[in-house]
This record gives C-alpha cells, sequence and structure tokens, in this order.
C-alpha cells in the first residue's frame, strides 16, 4: 500500500494576498499533494518563527478539503489549556483536517528557556501536557494537579469527535515511548529505513503493553524529509544544502544521507524503502526552485509513492 504525501509550506510562501493563497493551494491540490505541513518556531537562533497553528488555519481557510499537518508544534513553550483551545476552535471551523504533530524542540536552548521553560525539564512537561490534552479533548473538566500544571475543573467545550490526530516526533527513547503512550503515531526525521521500522515495531510493542483501551487504533507514522530537486545532481544538491546550513547552522555532510536529491523519480525511489519500514506519510521539506519546479516535483513524488503496491 502507498503512502500520502504532503508539501512543507516555506512562511515566505503564505505572505500574499489572500486570493493568491488559495491559488496556492489550488496548484498544491491540482498537481496531486495529498497535504500541507507548517512548521512553528517562537524565536528560532535569529528571532525567526511562525506560530504553526496561525499557519495551519490560515491555510485551512484558504482551501476547502486540504489537510494541514504541524510537523512539529513545540508543545512544551505553550499551556495545555490554551493549546486545547486552539485545537478545538481549529476543529470547528475545518474538521477532520488537522494532523496534530508535536515535539520537544532543542536546537535552540535559547527559544526553549524565553518561553518561561527550563530546557531539561521540557520532555516531562510534554508528557504531562499531552496527557492533558486527551483529557480536555472529550469536553468533560478537567481537575488535575501535576508537576507542572494545576486545573480546576478546566472545561473546553466542545468535545473533539472525531479526535485530532497525535503525532510525537523525535528519535530518542523517550520520544518513542511518549509516541506510543501518548500519541497515535510516531514523526520521524533524520533516521534510516532500517531505523525507521525498528522504531514502528518499538512503538507498537509499547503500545501493546498498555492497559486495554489506551492504544490507538491503528497507529499512523510520518516522516519529515529535506530533499532537493533538480535535472542532475549537483544542482539537487546545492537546492537543498545550502538552505538546510543557514537554516540549522551546520555543514550539510551532517543531514546527507538522510536528505535525498535529484530528480522527482530519483527521490521517490529513495522514499520508497521507509513505505515498507511502516512510514504511512511524508512532509517534503524542498527549498530550492521556483513554486512550481517545486510542487511539480513534489506531485510527481506523491503520484509514485501513492502508486506503490499497486497492481501495474
Amino acid at each position: 500500500m502507498g503512502a500520502s504525501v504532503g508539501l512543507m509550506l516555506p512562511s515566505g510562501w503564505l505572505h500574499r494576498s489572500p486570493g493568491e493563497r488559495r491559488d496556492l493551494l489550488v496548484a498544491i491540490a491540482d498537481a496531486g499533494i495529498d497535504h500541507v505541513a507548517v512548521g512553528d518556531h517562537v524565536s528560532f537562533f535569529v528571532g525567526a518563527g511562525f506560530d504553526g497553528l496561525v499557519q495551519a488555519t490560515a491555510l485551512a481557510a484558504a482551501h476547502d478539503w486540504l489537510a494541514v499537518h504541524t510537523a512539529v508544534y513545540l508543545l512544551p513553550l505553550r499551556h495545555p489549556v490554551t493549546v486545547a483551545r486552539q485545537l478545538a476552535s481549529f476543529h470547528e471551523l475545518a474538521p477532520a483536517r488537522l494532523v496534530f504533530g508535536v515535539g520537544i524542540g532543542g536546537e535552540d536552548r535559547r527559544e526553549i528557556s524565553n518561553c518561561g521553560v527550563d530546557p531539561a525539564t521540557r520532555g516531562r512537561r510534554t508528557d504531562e501536557m499531552l496527557d492533558l490534552l486527551r483529557r480536555l479533548a472529550t469536553g468533560y473538566p478537567v481537575t488535575h494537579s501535576g508537576e507542572f500544571f494545576d486545573l480546576d475543573e478546566a472545561w473546553i467545550e466542545p468535545p473533539l469527535d472525531p479526535a485530532i490526530p497525535i503525532l510525537v516526533g523525535g528519535r530518542s527513547d523517550a520520544a518513542v515511548a511518549r509516541a506510543a503512550r501518548y500519541g497515535d503515531g510516531w514523526l520521524g526525521i533524520w533516521v534510516s529505513p532500517r531505523r525507521f521500522a525498528e522504531v514502528v515495531a518499538e512503538v507498537e510493542e509499547l503500545a501493546a503493553a498498555l492497559p486495554d483501551g489506551d492504544r490507538p487504533e491503528p497507529f499512523r507514522h510520518e516522516l519529515n524529509v529535506w530533499c532537493g530537486f533538480g535535472p542532475d545532481t549537483e544542482r539537487a544538491k546545492a537546492a537543498v544544502a545550502g538552505p538546510m546550513e543557514a537554516f540549522y547552522q551546520l555543514p550539510f555532510e551532517r543531514f546527507e544521507r538522510y536528505s535525498p536529491f535529484g530528480t522527482p523519480a530519483e527521490v521517490a525511489d529513495e522514499l520508497a524503502p521507509y513505505v515498507e519500514a511502516g512510514c504511512g506519510s511524508f512532509n517534503l521539506i524542498a527549498p530550492g526552485g521556483t513554486e512550481e519546479e517545486v510542487i511539480a516535483a513534489a506531485g510527481e513524488v506523491a503520484d509514485r509513492l501513492g502508486r506503490l503496491g499497486s497492481p501495474c
């Protein structure tokens, strides 16, 4: 069975009129791309950022059916009650069109501490928040006294029905356990197909040990992948290497083996083993080229990966 493919939208693509935004999303949908994805930062290194749920809402308002994935939303930088209200509001405006990918961040520790959060506690804080988001989504009052939050009959109406899928990002053992305990799946980045398959198996095993009724069914697993498109290897590599180095302030060699580049067919061939490993959805981060070129290339990848396993 094939995988769905989404396109991660650079924030600059959204700095346009409402009509131009609609045209952009129509072009993405017409290319056969299954969803759009957005990132989230408050103040990343040089003050960069764009709120993930604000982006998701703007995109949902600009198209009638495209789904939006946050990949990832920095959950521990927020408060669970306000996030629960944002999710409920989104659901009222665009039911069943959000996949809520969350992570704990960490590349820029000052981004975390400047939000009043101790970077050393962000994992435990996220665990508590995910538990509270699940409980608040029921529409019943929640009273809670925990390590980070105290709630006195916190109540968010209406309930989320159907529930918004929550994918938990991160490569550590703690992140994998978090995905099994609180998530509807795992959201990976910078992993090999072999490691992706191992994490899928680990999540399934850990979830199977939970009390009856606590396990999501079925799991959905996703991968964020930086990639470069071009007519030849050199230009395709340049399309992804420069933007990655500028964004992460690290040499591209650190990421190269996880960042496919080439023609759309070559990129799809590099991603096919992840589908076999259990990946059901991709978020392509393709910073090089014009909008038209990137959309067309992502559409071809979506077509090729979507047909995997289909009879010829």
